[in-house]
């Protein structure tokens, strides 16, 4: 009994933690002129979008998902070879603006945590997901503005 108490604070501490220090709504990149103008070439993804996702990355996603992508197992998910990301591009990117109760999960392990917003605009969220579509030894491709200026960001 004492052991599940120690793990079930442990997890809630981890979970407290990581919402404070890096997860949040809104424009909060550190910057209030993080919108990208240049739409990524038919090539990929600009070097301007990859900075900008690799700063959001830091800021906001790497307490949960890691310095490495892998996440921390049976609580957060990997964005390594992650095929909900690889294939569902226009979904992550609803993710990473409007967060999701209901955190996708693999045919093993159902995620306990929700997932908050983390940016408020598209070009910040297509940036974020061609950053982790572009590393960690993921070659999954990028996603363009044009292809998620329809999905509604919900108010915070």
């Amino acid at each position: 009994m004492k052991t599940r108490n120690y793990i079930v604070l442990t997890f809630a501490s981890m979970i407290g933690i990581a919402m404070m220090t890096s997860c949040g709504g809104g424009n909060k990149t550190g910057s209030t002129d993080t919108q990208v103008t240049e739409e990524p070439a038919a090539a990929g993804p600009s070097a301007e979008q990859m900075a900008l996702g690799e700063k959001i990355f830091k800021e906001k996603c790497i307490v949960c998902h890691q310095a490495n992508g892998q996440g921390i197992p049976n609580v957060f998910p990997t964005l390594v070879g992650s095929d909900f990301l690889l294939n569902q591009k226009v979904l992550a990117v609803t993710q990473v603006l409007n967060g999701s109760l209901k955190v996708v999960a693999n045919k093993t392990v159902k995620y306990p945590a929700p997932m908050p917003p983390q940016v408020g605009t598209h070009e910040e969220a297509v940036a974020a997901i061609n950053y982790v579509l572009n590393n960690f030894g993921n070659k999954g491709g990028f996603i363009t503005v044009e292809e998620v200026k329809n999905v509604p960001i919900d108010p915070r």
